[in-house]
């Protein structure tokens, strides 16, 4: 069932471009690569970061690798070499690529919009917000240097986390409701 799907991925892949998917700065300037080899990692970190902190049932060590194990397998059927399985083989893998990371202006533009201008209703905008903050909050240091986003050492422990926590929650309940709204369920 995989394999379909990881060539239609690959096809949209060469159609749009492959700047679009892994572009980084090297030292002599812009390096475009077909798929770098952790071109999806620094993602799978944060997602984990993430659930781990905002989740409702955090995992446990086993279920953050196996976490890693379904994303590399759905890798190496895009053609990702060598991808990490385990928690170890991640932080080793994304500190070997690290120095090579930039934030391209796209990047960054990107982050601007989403976390200060989201296209959305005005009543939308408070909750989006917050998880917004909640997300910019478990990103590395680096990263956020790079995105020119800003860290607020004394308002995330206190005001970003929970907020995020009752965000998240409550997106949770209302997604929880509208599943037992649906045919076939009680």
């Amino acid at each position: 069932m995989l394999e379909p799907v990881a060539v239609r991925v690959q096809e949209l892949q060469r159609r749009l471009g492959e700047a679009i998917f892994a572009r980084v700065a090297g030292p002599e300037g812009p390096v475009t690569r077909t798929c770098c080899a952790g071109c999806t990692w620094p993602e799978a970190d944060s997602f984990l970061r993430c659930h781990q902190r905002y989740g409702a049932r955090p995992l446990d060590a086993a279920g953050c690798d196996g976490y890693l194990a379904d994303a590399a397998r759905i890798a190496v059927a895009l053609g990702v070499p060598g991808p990490p399985r385990t928690q170890a083989e991640l932080a080793t893998a994304l500190g070997g690529y690290r120095p090579e990371l930039r934030a391209i202006p796209e990047a960054i533009d990107a982050a601007r919009f989403l976390v200060r201008r989201p296209p959305l209703p005005l009543a939308a905008r408070g909750p989006y917000a917050l998880l917004a903050a909640a997300a910019v909050a478990e990103l590395p240091d680096w990263a956020r240097r790079e995105l020119r986003l800003p860290r607020l050492p004394a308002a995330e422990p206190a005001l970003v986390r929970p907020a995020g926590r009752a965000i998240t929650g409550a997106i949770r309940w209302a997604m929880s409701a509208r599943r037992q709204e649906l045919p076939g369920r009680s």
